[in-house]
């Protein structure tokens, strides 16, 4: 390795912070782990990892706390490691891409589609396709090259992600989610087609979301849960259905899928929550029904995404329009309502 000199950003000068032996000095000091991610360009995470694993000296010695106060001054030196060879394999799916630069990648994820690899879903996944659409342009995440996933998707909700392909990238979108559009500019908002009416037509459920206490496969409004909030608004009465637009001010879990559930209205198609309602699709008129049918998911589609941008700090906005399944179901059941 080699003293690695940091750019003003925080970034090594090949816009990467691995494989580096990293000088740095924490003018204002602070909490160990999140002075070093500030003066390094490394997500907090990385850097808490760096530490517990020995990389990290402070004034000659060992530093090994990640939550230890460092005095304005102190001199650290991060021996970060080169990235491992990416654990999933790159795979050539194609991608709906909105737009594409040296920090992040932003996409229309369809229904179907695995976010990450995981128990049964070793491949064939949203991260194995961008293994290999971004071959050779990615920085070593959480000491691996592949993707930073900085928010997620169920498999079959379609819309608007964005995905970090740097380090840098990865720290600032992921505290800007963390915040949840409560100090920037971060948004997002989901197309939703829910069976009845919730009441009030537009408003907010606040219920605290936690595993569910039997079945470990669902999530459940609980006493002791964490505290989730959703907005909505009735977009449009589609007869025994509703056409709502949500904005999210937490990110649990399966929230709105849990929330519109706990309060009666669940998604249409959703298996997990809304199986008690599938015979009300017998009150829809044969072709809505068919299509209902045909839809095989939870019908919940994220169309706008809104976040600053790690790099230049611009708001950058995405739009998502409902793909085809929603959108004939949508058509259908206006036509007959």
């Amino acid at each position: 390795m080699t003293d690695g000199t940091l750019s003003p950003d925080g970034s090594a000068d090949d816009g990467r912070v691995y494989g580096e032996r990293l000088s740095l000095a924490i003018d204002d000091g602070g909490r160990a782990d999140t002075a070093i991610a500030a003066a390094s360009g490394l997500s907090r995470t990385r850097v808490q990892a760096l530490i517990r694993s020995g990389a990290a000296q402070l004034n000659g010695a060992p530093l090994v706390d990640p939550s230890m106060r460092l005095a304005p001054g102190a001199a650290v030196v991060l021996e970060v490691p080169a990235p491992e060879p990416a654990t999933p394999l790159p795979q050539a799916i194609p991608l709906d891409i909105l737009h594409e630069d040296a920090a992040v990648v932003v996409l229309v994820k369809s229904a179907g589609l695995v976010v990450h690899p995981a128990a049964g879903h070793a491949s064939g996944t949203l991260v194995n396709a961008l293994i290999a659409h971004c071959a050779g342009s990615l920085s070593g995440i959480g000491g691996v090259s592949r993707p930073g996933i900085v928010h997620r998707l169920d498999k079959d909700t379609s819309g608007v992600m964005v995905v970090a392909k740097t380090d840098a990238a990865h720290g600032s979108l992921a505290a800007q989610f963390a915040d949840h559009g409560r100090t920037g500019p971060l948004r997002r908002r989901y197309e939703a087609l829910a069976w009845g009416t919730p009441a009030p037509p537009d408003g907010t459920i606040d219920r605290p979301i936690g595993r569910h206490p039997s079945d470990r496969q669902r999530f459940a409004v609980r006493d002791g849960g964490k505290r989730s909030i959703t907005h909505y608004r009735t977009r449009a009465r589609l007869g025994p259905a509703t056409h709502l637009s949500l904005e999210l001010e937490t990110g649990r879990t399966h929230q709105i899928r849990v929330h519109l559930a706990s309060v009666g209205t669940p998604l249409l198609g959703d298996p997990l929550y809304g199986a008690g309602f599938a015979t009300k699709a017998n009150r829809l008129a044969a072709g809505a029904r068919e299509l209902l049918a045909a839809l095989d998911r939870q019908a919940l589609h994220a169309a706008h995404l809104s976040f600053a941008h790690p790099t230049t700090g611009r708001t950058m906005s995405f739009e998502a329009p409902l793909p085809t399944d929603l959108a004939a179901l949508v058509d259908s059941l206006r036509a007959t309502a």
